[in-house]
């Protein structure tokens, strides 16, 4: 059955060769319809030529923009870290340590308990207008945790990554070579369980965490990655100067995630590949962390993302219209630039052409604004205006 949603009053296509847009990046049309079939686009253009359908919805003059992409989250967990939080709102650093709190309390869950949790928190950030959602592991650290977290979140999105390498846990930190009998596991035992139910493979590269992993590390279990079939995904350079970005271009991994600190070189390497910068705003806010350097990225021509790193520990916020506003806010970014960066930037992290956009033959993935154009994402921060279009 065809739906036709009409009266859109400002329509960001993020598709610049539309005969009828403005020409610009956002592709936008005004007084435009978008018809879709079967989930997905089957005619994109002003409303006076729209095609008939079998039904026909009415927006009322509403922005209409391609759903977000959220492509770095953190959402199969249990517990509670809220003092963690209110610690580091008082000054105390983030290291990488509190994860192991949720890693105990995710144990503890029930399958039921945690597909519940996780359910509600996919409702929560449809409300927000996210559409596909990328989904990694990282608080099981072991073989049955680490493989039932990425079968639960397979039932939620494709897009699934395997973070066994988030941080050594607790019962390895003991002795002289539990790193390297941890690294053993992942890269064997639990990679083996996990590589059926995940797409991605990521790893925390950050030597200035006691409790993350070196770029000789990270390599070791990138490579066990993609010879299992699974492509690369990097957190990198987020604590401080290291070689996640490097490592992540000579991967041709789709993305490094974070990016706060970063060289020239890093910049340079990034510029020059098809591996996408993915900004967390949401992190630097939480932890009361310096902002990345956005504007060098941009300006150098790389690719950028923004998703919400959606965790219990650094950013407990599902909310892309508020990574946007802060990426506006406080990275320096134009509100042109950040809602391509959440949509089309996002999408091309997960390798993905028919997410982010609104052109015929993409996924019918709309969100529908209470408001007349995209401006109010960041002019409105904190005000629920975005929702996804059933």
């Amino acid at each position: 059955m065809a739906t036709a949603w009409a009266g859109i009053g400002e329509l960001v296509t993020n598709d610049r060769t539309h005969p009828e847009g403005d020409g610009s990046a956002l592709g936008i049309i005004t007084d435009a319809a978008v018809v879709e079939e079967g989930g997905q686009i089957v005619w994109v253009g002003a409303r006076r030529r729209m095609p008939e359908a079998d039904e026909r919805r009415d927006l009322g003059g509403r922005a209409v923009i391609p759903s977000f992409v959220d492509s770095h989250s953190h959402l199969v967990f249990a517990g509670d870290r809220s003092a963690e939080f209110t610690a580091r709102m008082t000054g105390e650093p983030y290291d990488g340590g509190g994860i192991a709190v949720s890693m105990a309390a995710t144990r503890a869950a029930t399958d039921d308990e945690l597909r519940a949790l996780l359910g509600a928190r996919i409702a929560e950030l449809r409300a927000q207008g996210t559409g596909v959602v990328e989904i990694k592991s990282g608080y099981g650290l072991d073989v049955p945790n680490e493989a039932r977290a990425l079968r639960i979140a397979r039932e939620f999105t494709e897009e699934t990554t395997f973070l066994g390498a988030h941080v050594v846990p607790p019962e390895f930190r003991g002795s002289a070579t539990g790193r390297d009998d941890y690294l053993d596991l992942v890269c064997g035992e639990m990679l083996t369980a996990c590589a059926p139910y995940a797409r991605w493979i990521d790893v925390f590269c950050e030597p200035n965490s006691a409790f993350a992993f070196t770029g000789e590390e990270s390599e070791r279990v990138l490579r066990a990655g993609l010879a299992a079939g699974l492509e690369v995904r990097v957190h990198g350079n987020q604590l401080g100067p290291g070689p996640g970005a490097e490592l992540a271009v000579a991967l041709g991994a789709a993305s490094v995630d974070h990016c706060t600190f970063l060289s020239d070189a890093d910049v340079d390497a990034l510029a020059g590949s098809a591996t996408v910068a993915t900004f967390l705003p949401g992190v630097e806010f939480s932890t009361r962390s310096p902002y990345p350097d956005v504007r060098r990225l941009l300006d150098a021509g790389a690719t950028v993302a923004l998703a919400s790193d959606c965790n219990p520990g650094t950013c407990y916020s599902s909310s892309i219209p508020f990574a946007i506003a802060v990426a506006v806010r406080d990275m320096g970014m134009t509100p042109v630039e950040a809602l391509l960066a959440a949509t089309v930037g996002a999408a091309k992290s997960l390798r993905r052409n028919d997410i982010g956009v609104l052109q015929v033959g993409a996924r019918a993935d709309l969100t529908v604004l209470d408001a007349p154009s995209y401006l109010h994402l960041a002019y409105r921060p904190g005000v629920p205006i975005a929702r996804k279009l059933a």
